[in-house]
């Protein structure tokens, strides 16, 4: 990441030229003590992306929300909420 003009903050790489962060977590991956049992691809045609769940995601904002009183996390959760499908079940659940 340092050779493309990342600076390792963190946990975290940011560019000075991106609005976005890159982070890479420990294995295995986990939203709140659970492991994360879905993951999904987005194929480019560079490649793939591969993300949580949206069920995760809320779940994750949540936990950022609850332990930290991450305001922007809640805001996050939201907008996930409103735009994806997502099983409310498991998040009752969990």
């Amino acid at each position: 990441m340092k050779s493309i003009g990342f600076e390792e903050i963190r946990r975290h790489f940011a560019h000075s030229q991106s609005a976005y962060i890159v982070e890479f977590p420990e294995s295995p991956l986990s939203v709140g003590e659970v492991a994360v049992k879905e993951i999904w691809e987005i194929k480019f045609n560079k490649g793939f992306l591969r993300e949580i769940s949206p069920t995760d995601c809320v779940k994750d904002r949540l936990c950022a929300y609850y332990f930290w009183n991450d305001l922007q996390a809640l805001e996050q959760e939201v907008m996930v909420f409103k735009q994806n499908k997502f099983n409310v079940e498991e998040i009752e659940r969990w």
